[in-house]
């Protein structure tokens, strides 16, 4: 574990990231002792309200559901796992139906938040770029709003997808403002991707510095378009992303990270993941395009830097070097195992097998939907001893500060999705990825859409894209390819459990928007169907 080191990018600026605490509808705007008056005049104050962007970004799932965890709970990836006698949330949104949980009427109440307070630090900084004295710093002016920009497109991309009609705020606001339609907001997000895209300087990943290793890069920018493309136009039934972007242009963007970026795939794929211990290719890899960066440095005191929704993932309360324990979140679908052939590295490297492994396993009657298997991508680490490796390095407790990053975009995606978008590479693409995969038992298939999307159920288990990719192809499709009938254990008794097709169909796939701020909004606010 020498090789994770970590990078504190987001450090806190007290008058730029504290939240205001009282209850009011969009309730976005910090508590600042700065004013407009005496702040927002230099370069450094635009990078220090730039940090409180990153630092915004850092904590959206520091509390609620986390959306990689919650991606992968609605996918057929996942059960919603979780202790025996824990209430019945993840079930809720596992089986999509509010029975299951009546009284979680804010399950994501508290995401729901921290994403618009992370907006609302976004649209301050470049609603104030232009009272900025650049001279002698020009470059620097469209970096900063390009940054900017890209984070608020991101955390809008999150809230559309899980929420569908929302409020959608360009400039500081905490007003009741009423839903706007999903076409707006991805115009928004294509237009900030754009710009990104088109003004951040084509530094190479090599040429990067150590020290920026965390911030936005074009790469990160032309590779979103890609996935925003491809999620509009399928969920929607578009032919371009809201008027901005067309297929040619999504592509020609991927194919610039290909050509340009001098990003690229590790040679082995558990290396990616911390659990492979010594053979891990650390954070901050040639293949990591973009990541969300945590730290150890957690506390009860203001201070929220770690993965805080980790912990989720691990073995409902037991360890077995080198996995921690944890809430037992998410167990496994064996259907995820089974997908894969026995030739196939990923498998081993992204799913921990209880039988395969020969874990000793003895707290069946703790977890419920247990399925004999555990995440291994994103699991809590501990040492010979049993000692939680994020204490280890100082970190107040297992649960807070867990310290892996989250990549949200791999070289390995941008490969997939210029193949989809029909580069004339696609089979050369396809068969890189595949490759590495089965290594010397790599036989070549041939690329097409099936193709590709079964890959990309294999390559991204667990990374929060599956869903996403199911719903792209027509909410039908994805109830059909979610929807069970099976047997789990609960409490280590053999229970039943039941996904229906036709509550996802009615949902839309779209989730519940919090009750608490729809009651805060006098009714402006509309519930999504199903919820």
């Amino acid at each position: 574990m020498r090789n994770i080191h970590k990078i504190i990018l987001a450090f806190s600026v007290s008058s730029l990231t504290l939240g205001a605490c009282t209850d009011s509808f969009l309730d976005t705007e910090p508590i600042t002792d700065l004013t407009e008056s005496n702040f927002y005049r230099t370069p450094d104050d635009a990078y220090k309200a730039l940090v409180g962007c990153y630092d915004g970004l850092q904590i959206i799932w520091a509390d609620g559901v986390s959306f990689p965890v919650a991606s992968e709970i609605l996918s057929d990836n996942a059960f919603g796992g979780t202790g025996a006698s824990d209430g019945f949330g993840y079930q809720m949104l596992d089986e999509f139906d509010k029975n299951r949980s009546p009284a979680d009427q804010d399950l994501f109440g508290a995401n729901w938040d921290a994403y618009y307070r992370a907006v609302y630090r976004c649209n301050v900084l470049i609603g104030k770029i232009d009272q900025i004295n650049w001279t002698g710093n020009e470059a620097l002016r469209k970096t900063y709003e390009a940054e900017a920009r890209y984070l608020r497109a991101f955390l809008y991309f999150d809230m559309v997808r899980l929420w569908g009609n929302i409020p959608l705020l360009t400039e500081p606001s905490s007003g009741n403002v009423p839903q706007a339609s999903p076409e707006e907001v991805y115009k928004v997000i294509a237009q900030d991707l754009k710009f990104a895209a088109d003004n951040l300087p084509a530094t190479s990943y090599a040429a990067q510095q150590a020290n920026t290793r965390g911030r936005v890069t074009k790469w990160a920018a032309q590779a979103l378009i890609g996935r925003v493309y491809l999620y509009y136009t399928g969920y929607y039934g578009k032919p371009d992303l809201a008027g901005v972007v067309t297929q040619a242009q999504a592509l020609a963007y991927l194919e610039d990270v290909v050509s340009k970026s001098g990003h690229g795939l590790v040679e082995d794929f558990a290396s990616l993941w911390p659990a492979s211990l010594a053979k891990y290719a650390g954070e901050d890899n040639k293949e990591t395009v973009f990541a969300i960066k945590y730290t150890y440095t957690s506390d009860y005191n203001g201070n929220t830097d770690g993965n805080h929704w980790l912990v989720m993932l691990g073995m409902r309360e037991q360890y077995s070097f080198p996995y921690g324990n944890g809430w037992g979140g998410a167990t496994v679908n064996p259907e995820l195992w089974q997908a894969y052939s026995a030739n196939d590295t990923r498998r081993g490297a992204s799913i921990i097998s209880i039988a395969e492994e020969k874990i000793k396993f003895v707290n069946q009657s703790k977890q419920r939907e247990y399925t004999g298997y555990y995440n291994k991508k994103y699991t809590p680490l501990v040492d010979e001893t049993g000692k939680s490796i994020a204490v280890s390095f100082g970190a107040t407790n297992f649960m807070i500060g867990q310290f892996q990053d989250y990549t949200a975009i791999r070289y390995a995606d941008v490969l997939l999705m210029a193949a989809e978008l029909g580069s004339p590479n696609a089979q050369a693409y396809f068969d890189q990825v595949r490759r590495r995969a089965y290594k010397d038992k790599f036989t070549s298939l041939a690329v097409s859409k099936s193709s590709l999307l079964q890959e990309r159920y294999l390559e991204f288990a667990y990374e929060g894209i599956r869903y996403w990719d199911l719903l792209r192809q027509g909410v039908e499709v994805a109830a059909s390819a979610i929807a069970e009938t099976t047997t789990v254990l609960n409490g280590g008794a053999t229970a039943t459990k039941t996904i229906s097709a036709a509550k996802i169909t009615q949902t839309r796939g779209l989730q519940q928007i919090p009750y608490t701020q729809i009651t805060l909004s006098n009714g402006v606010l509309k519930q999504n169907a199903g919820w």
